[in-house]
């Protein structure tokens, strides 16, 4: 028998929060997989700027601007590449915002704010495309979790909450949508040193920590997620629904580490 491809060629993906850090690396590593890819965000010079980056790989793009808070906005976006590329296969949903406070000053309305991006958003953006998929009775669905979903971190326990929310929603729309040839499933990062995160990171007592649980003693690349992200897309992952794929250096299977 012929097996699956872990190629996405004729495949068309869409990456919202796909212009910087985690979510532009993985648009740009299922373009080279084969993939259209349209990256989407808030700001319409960082979306023309992924959406080129895309195009320079030979890969077709768009660029739609995406806000996950506004329903209409997620919408458009669905209707813009179908209208050019007639479906959509893949959605990746890694727009998310954090903020590090204690617990006892933290504001209900800093609060909401991240859950309505984080949770809500892709919440929004599962119910928009899913529909689509579902009518299409074929999709991939990718959301990006968090080791603070299954691990206590200090001080991000609304970024944490939103997280695990995320994880149990992955597992409901996989049970839900299974029956229809969508398959859910999320990308657990480890500790990813980005530009965003490197001040906090470099040298810091929190820094040191995570490389000390960490049993591969360093941070992941970005890159380091392509390889997970082109299989759960992929035709290859047709049995693999509900699942949170780790790609932590061994961080959540870590006990002692020396």
């Amino acid at each position: 028998m012929g097996y699956p491809a872990l190629d996405l060629n004729s495949k068309t993906a869409v990456v919202i929060g796909g212009t910087s850090g985690i979510g532009l690396t993985l648009a740009k590593g299922l373009a080279t997989a084969g993939a259209n890819v349209i990256p989407s965000g808030r700001r319409r010079e960082l979306v023309e700027s992924a959406a080129e980056e895309i195009k320079t790989t030979g890969r077709g793009s768009l660029a739609i601007p995406c806000d996950v808070a506004d329903r209409s906005s997620v919408q458009t976006l669905l209707e813009a590449v179908c209208a050019q590329f007639g479906k959509v296969d893949i959605l990746v949903n890694c727009a998310g915002i954090t903020q590090r406070t204690p617990i006892l000053d933290m504001s209900e309305s800093d609060w909401n704010a991240i859950m309505e991006t984080n949770l809500n958003g892709t919440l929004r953006a599962c119910q928009v495309f899913g529909r689509h998929m579902i009518e299409r009775q074929y999709g991939r669905i990718i959301n990006i979790g968090s080791l603070s979903s299954t691990l206590g971190m200090f001080e991000v326990a609304a970024y944490a909450a939103s997280k695990a929310g995320i994880a149990s929603l992955t597992k409901s729309l996989a049970v839900e949508w299974a029956r229809y040839g969508v398959c859910v499933n999320a990308l657990v990062p480890g500790v990813f040193r980005t530009k965003l995160n490197a001040a906090l990171l470099d040298g810091t007592p929190r820094g040191q920590e995570f490389l000390m649980r960490t049993p591969a003693a360093r941070f992941g690349k970005l890159e380091e997620l392509v390889g997970a992200t082109v299989f759960l897309a992929s035709d290859s992952a047709s049995f693999v629904t509900g699942h949170l794929l780790a790609v932590d250096g061994g961080i959540l299977a870590s006990g002692v580490n020396r």
